[in-house]
């Protein structure tokens, strides 16, 4: 959607939220101490290990590592992306969302302007659907749609509908200009007519069950024989996908997806029974594409008809599926018959036939080797060499994962090269750390204890002021971190912890952050919520300032005594002895 959701709104929002009402109201939390506990809705377990905590306005699980503030509790929680979880907050907080609307050309819209939106498209659908019910010309498409065996019941659970053959259908019945908008209307030379006409209609909607756009296939010969609504300020047809929504209403979390590439076929499938599967909008299937439907089951199938064409299409689909193959994902490649389609071969073979030759499918990684050795002579080291050649460029997209490591280990196995390091990053698991379980609890250090606590109350910048520290020369662990976070803290003053982790999303630390954000739950004998916190960050702060200055100074003497010291060294050396002489050190 377009309209840039101001920062301040965010922020403004995740202050007036209280996380543990949000939580609560999607998962019971019994309160034990200072926190609220659960078990955990992203992982099974038997013993709550899920912590929200009301100050930092923070939620974390010690057994799967999940953790955020209550807009990134949304995202996992309901599968929702950034926007669609702030919209989700918003409502929870009984306020509008505000943006600083700017349309797919650039150009200023007004807010409301895209709730108009869907609610235009809404009363286009249903004028459609009355269309093909009531209309006489809406019989012959009625006919054609009974011919591919689409039933009432699947008519209408896919809300399928008829455009007339009127050029001025929609523009005599609704706002013009929202027409535009939504993509409905075309303006050409100051005259605006339908863009679908005479065509069965496809209402495609989001995963929310909103309408966002139309597809539209023709009841003859003419070109194109479909069509789909442009993009739009609620449409792009490179990150939604057709049937998703009806799949999710039957089950919300499907053991896995099945790609096609047509409307029909996935209305033909549902028919049948099979109710799994959705369809890309006439663009290849692209990486955003495969990021929604993970969301939603770890296991796609792509399923393309068996000609050169089909191939072609599901190659280029496993490119797209090598840069979103993370850990616990899985993708299957299914090659139908020669002459076949989803919906013809379900008809043919029935629901049980056609399941099981999608749970026979073929996995990513034998598909992948077997289309790349195909035509090479792999008894022969030249053979064997170019597979290597062919290969790596594709495994290198791999995200580092143990399915990256296994795929070159696999390439090492079919080029009997078992010596080569042909990955430059040999294969290995990684164990965790026994000190990192989250059963164990252990002291942070000085520094990461200071960093959590900042964290953890951003309001302690206050105390930070005050030091007037000088910062030349000093040297500890984590120094680079913890300055960022003080000029972060200091240009957006968050009022919690929940603000200052909202800033850090999708940034390099935010993983770090949201460690020392949990940080104080972990640790025994530094209970970061006691009420002497801020002498116990006062304290902690001059015992590392003092050490990180004795060590400068020991350094500066140092090098005073062996090649002399230049200007600027001699002025932060009698700096540190005055602040040494007046007992700071």
């Amino acid at each position: 959607m377009s309209g840039r959701i101001p920062k301040h709104f965010i922020d403004d929002l995740l202050t007036r939220v209280d996380i543990v009402d949000l939580i609560d109201s999607h998962v019971p939390l019994k309160k034990t101490g200072a926190n609220y506990v659960a078990r955990c809705p992203f992982h099974s377990e038997k013993t709550p290990s899920f912590s929200v905590n009301r100050n930092k306005q923070f939620f974390h699980c010690f057994g799967c590592g999940a953790s955020g503030n209550a807009i990134g509790f949304l995202m996992d929680f309901s599968h929702l992306d950034f926007v669609e979880a702030v919209e989700d907050l918003a409502t929870f907080a009984g306020v509008d969302v505000v943006r600083e609307a700017v349309d797919f050309k650039g150009t200023t819209q007004k807010p409301e302007n895209i709730s108009d939106q869907y609610q235009l498209l809404e009363q286009v659908a249903a004028y459609y659907v009355k269309c093909l019910r009531t209309d006489e010309a809406g019989k012959k498409a009625v006919s054609y749609l009974k011919s591919r065996g689409v039933n009432d019941d699947c008519a209408k659970e896919f809300m399928l509908g008829y455009a007339p053959d009127e050029w001025q259908a929609l523009a005599n019945r609704f706002d013009q200009n929202q027409l535009i908008q939504a993509g409905l209307l075309i303006d050409k030379d100051g005259r605006a007519y339908d863009r679908f006409r005479g065509r069965v209609m496809y209402p495609i909607r989001d995963k929310r069950g909103r309408i966002v756009g139309f597809g539209g296939r023709v009841l003859d010969d003419s070109m194109p024989k479909y069509l789909n609504s442009p993009e739009t300020p609620v449409f792009q047809k490179g990150k939604e996908v057709y049937g998703l929504f009806e799949l999710l209403r039957k089950e919300a979390k499907p053991k896995r997806i099945l790609i096609v590439e047509g409307y029909m076929d996935v209305i033909a499938l549902a028919g049948s029974g099979i109710h799994y599967s959705v369809a890309t909008l006439g663009t290849a299937t692209s990486q955003a594409h495969l990021d929604l439907l993970f969301r939603f089951s770890s296991e796609l199938v792509f399923c393309f008809d068996g000609d050169k064409a089909g191939r072609d299409a599901a190659w280029r689909a496993m490119e797209s599926a090598f840069g979103a193959l993370k850990d616990g994902r899985q993708v299957r490649i299914m090659l139908l018959p020669q002459n076949h389609d989803p919906d013809s071969l379900v008809r043919e073979e029935g629901a049980e036939g056609f399941a099981e030759r999608v749970q026979q499918s073929q996995p990513l990684s034998d598909y992948f080797f077997s289309t790349l050795a195909s035509d090479l002579k792999l008894d022969e080291m030249e053979g064997r060499s170019q597979l290597i050649n062919k290969a790596k460029p594709y495994l290198e997209r791999l995200p580092l994962s143990v399915f990256r490591d296994m795929m070159f280990v696999r390439l090492n196995e079919l080029t009997r090269s078992s010596l080569l390091d042909v990955s430059g990053n040999p294969a290995r698991l990684n164990p965790k750390s026994i000190g990192n379980r989250p059963h164990e609890r252990r002291l942070p250090s000085l520094p990461r204890l200071i960093i959590a606590l900042l964290v953890q109350h951003p309001e302690l910048i206050s105390k930070v002021e005050q030091k007037e520290i000088i910062w030349d020369g000093l040297e500890f662990s984590g120094i680079q971190l913890f300055r960022d976070i003080l000029a972060v803290v200091l240009r957006i003053k968050p009022a919690n912890t929940a603000v200052l982790l909202e800033h850090y999303r999708n940034h390099p630390d935010e993983k770090i952050i949201k460690d020392l954000a949990s940080l104080g739950l972990l640790t025994s004998g530094q209970n970061v919520e006691a009420e002497g916190v801020e002498n116990e960050f006062s304290d902690a702060l001059d015992r590392l300032l003092a050490q990180a200055r004795e060590a400068c100074l020991d350094g500066l003497l140092a090098k005073g005594k062996d090649n002399g010291l230049n200007q600027d060294e001699k002025e932060l050396l009698r700096k540190l002895l005055v602040i040494k002489h007046s007992g700071a050190i």
